[in-house]
């Protein structure tokens, strides 16, 4: 089974955690169903599109949808097994925006930075 892990700024703090905190429980609750799914399921090219999508060579998006509201959340793998969210928005347009993505890949490096130099 696959771990999902809220990625940690250097000041501490979670921004993935903190979007997810802001939100009503309906959508939490979905958010974190679709978690459920992505961590139980063997191989993450059978999650349905419509849950789990690969954005770029290394970015993937977590999706929930509760009515016409829709999340995304961004991470990536470390490894086959641990799953890091980077940050997450209500997705208001057709595309995931360009800004998001690149947030999503600047908070990888960070993170893989920050690993490599603490062991």
């Amino acid at each position: 089974m696959k771990k999902i892990f809220y990625y940690k700024k250097k000041n501490g703090s979670k921004p993935v955690k903190e979007f997810i905190d802001s939100l009503d429980e309906k959508f939490s609750m979905k958010i974190f169903w679709v978690f459920k799914l992505v961590k139980e399921s063997e191989d993450k090219t059978i999650i349905p599109k419509e849950y789990f999508k690969k954005l770029t060579s290394d970015i993937w998006e977590i999706r929930a949808k509760v009515g016409t509201n829709a999340f995304r959340l961004l991470c990536f793998f470390d490894g086959q097994k641990i799953i890091i969210t980077t940050n997450g928005f209500k997705k208001k347009t057709k595309k995931t925006p360009k800004q998001e993505i690149k947030l999503a890949e600047q908070r990888r490096v960070e993170y893989y930075e920050r690993k490599r130099n603490h062991g």
